[in-house]
Parts: structure tokens; C-alpha cells; sequence
């Protein structure tokens, strides 16, 4: 087994009265994407955070590349890359004036400077792009500038704040191969926050943050396998009747959900004409499909994430 690269045992915060996180534990084996997915203040950021350094927790510790976040914080800034969630480039430089000025704060100078900063613009697909202006670059490239200067001081880990905020579907399908060819081609271990269920499920594992407490991790398709069948979601007019009376006829975990009636089943195509049947005329439509993330998320706090996440997005100040 592969030994961990970043290691969080029993993290906790808090900012005064408010638990931002809870006894976090998870580990992260090198060469793996592991992405933290949950709403808005959930406790994503503040454990970002806490890894990137800038925030000693309260309770717990946490190693990065086997330095410790707090005792050995100048180890740990040596051996990780950062992309935050906020753009961190100058509009006004050229590509490759910001990859300099990256450079130079790392201790890069001259020659070895401009040739690893044209070799890794160029594993971005920017090498026709390096002496435009970066605010002439779409949203998705400034991401890619963003990338390749956190791979600038050679780092083992990328530590990566929601980092196709704000971006295209398109984009952030783009951004994702990058860190893909990052674990291929250089074992480059990635760890990353993210409430976008389509990113999530490119990661190799995840960990499900929900108000402060990892509540479920593993490989997207294990955590999705846990529902233990097909998705049935129901559209009727009354939702509360029919989810307790399939409850009572047929014994399956029904529940009103979004203004429809949502039912977890094996095997679902073969359920619905049964259901169809036993409520004449009071069904209006019926759809099965594969379990989600979002269905993990419902499944084991009653909500889903955007539900969740609107919710979040009432407070950010702390954004955890």
C-alpha cells in the first residue's frame, strides 16, 4: 500500500461559538486526485486552509509530504503547489511575466526560470499564448497560468481551493485532465475542495464535508454503490400520501423530496409498472436513473447539496 502523502487526524476548528470543523480524519495516498466535496460552509475552505498553512486548528494535527502543518510549516510550503479559490495573476502581465514573478519568490532566477516556466505553460497548452497579456486569456486559461505556476517549485502535493470557480463546464472538464496528466506523468498527488458533483466525480476518492464533520468517504462509485439500487423519482400531486402509502405497500424507503416522491430501489425499471399500478391516475411522471453524488449527499443528511448550498451561501464570512 502506497504510504500517505497528506495525513489529517481528528482536525477541529472554530470561530468563537461556531464548530467550522469537527474531528476530521482522512488520509491521502500519493499519486491519487482526493477531492473534499460539501456546500458552502460546510468546512471546506477553513480546511484548506489549515493544509496550505495559513491556519493553525484548534484541535488535531495534519502532515503534508511528512511535515507537520503547524511545527513545520516552512517544510510543508516547500513541498506543496496552491491554486486559490480567488484568481491570484496579474491582468496586466504577459503569461510568462507572471510565471517569472512566481519564479522569483521561490528562488528561481535567469535561464533555468524562462526554460522551466516555457516547459510547464507549454504541458498547459499556453506555449502560443506566453507573451499575451493574461486578461486577454478566457476564464479557463487563467486557471491553466494559475496551474502552471503552482508546479513551479516542483511540488508533491497541489493544494487547490475550488478551483474551476466560476469557470464553464467545458473548462472545468479541461482543468481536470490537467491535474489527470499531472498523476500520470509526474505522480503529482492533488487535493482539492469542490461543490460541483461532475468535478467530484473525477476525483479517485472524496470526502463528503456536511456542517463540519466528514460524513462519508471513499471512490465516487463506492459511495454511490452504498444507495444499493436504482434512483426512482416520482412527480404526483401529493407527495406525502404516496411516499407513505408506498412505505406501507411495498416497504421500500420512499420520501418526499423537492415537491416529488423519491424512492431507492434495486432493480427500478421493474418496480415502476407495479407503482404505476397501484396508484392509478395519481402518478404523473416517472423517471429511474444511477445514483448521483447529490443522491449520497440526500441519502445521508435529508438534503441535497444545492439545497444545502444555497443555504450556505445566506453567510460566508468564513466560508467554511
Amino acid at each position: 500500500m502506497a504510504q500517505p502523502v497528506v495525513e489529517v487526524s481528528s482536525i477541529s476548528h472554530r470561530y468563537g461559538d461556531r464548530i467550522a470543523l469537527d474531528q476530521v480524519s482522512f488520509s491521502v495516498e500519493g499519486g491519487r486526485i482526493f477531492g473534499l466535496l460539501g456546500p458552502n460552509g460546510s468546512g471546506k475552505t477553513t480546511l484548506f486552509k489549515i493544509l496550505a498553512t495559513l491556519l493553525a486548528p484548534v484541535e488535531g494535527c495534519a502532515k503534508v509530504a511528512g511535515s507537520d502543518v503547524v511545527a513545520q510549516r516552512n517544510g510543508v510550503r516547500a513541498r506543496i503547489g496552491i491554486v486559490f479559490q480567488r484568481p491570484s495573476v496579474d491582468g496586466k502581465l504577459t503569461v510568462l511575466e507572471n510565471m517569472t514573478y512566481h519564479g522569483h519568490l521561490y528562488g528561481l532566477w535567469g535561464p533555468h526560470l524562462r526554460r522551466r516556466s516555457v516547459e510547464l505553460l507549454g504541458r498547459v497548452g499556453l506555449q502560443d499564448r506566453i507573451c499575451d497579456p493574461v486578461e486577454q486569456l478566457s476564464g479557463g486559461l487563467q486557471r491553466r497560468v494559475e496551474l502552471a505556476k503552482a508546479l513551479l517549485s516542483r511540488p508533491d502535493v497541489l493544494i487547490l481551493d475550488e478551483p474551476s470557480t466560476g469557470l464553464d463546464p467545458g473548462a472545468r472538464l479541461g482543468f481536470m485532465d490537467s491535474l489527470q496528466e499531472l498523476k500520470r506523468n509526474d505522480g503529482v498527488t492533488s487535493l482539492l475542495t469542490t461543490h460541483l458533483l461532475d468535478e467530484a466525480d473525477r476525483c479517485d476518492e472524496i470526502g463528503i464535508l456536511d456542517q463540519g464533520e466528514l460524513i462519508a468517504a471513499g471512490p465516487p462509485a463506492q459511495l454511490k454503490a452504498t444507495i444499493g439500487g436504482d434512483v426512482i423519482t416520482v412527480s404526483c400531486r401529493d407527495t406525502e400520501r404516496l411516499a407513505d402509502q408506498a412505505k406501507a405497500q411495498f416497504g421500500v424507503d420512499a420520501a418526499a423530496v423537492d415537491g416529488a416522491v423519491r424512492i431507492e430501489r434495486q432493480r427500478g425499471h421493474e418496480f415502476v409498472p407495479q407503482l404505476v399500478e397501484a396508484f392509478p391516475g395519481e402518478i404523473e411522471s416517472v423517471t429511474v436513473g444511477k445514483p448521483t453524488l447529490d443522491d449520497v449527499f440526500l441519502h445521508l443528511t435529508g438534503r441535497r447539496l444545492w439545497c444545502a448550498d444555497a443555504r450556505g451561501q445566506v453567510d460566508r464570512s468564513h466560508d467554511r
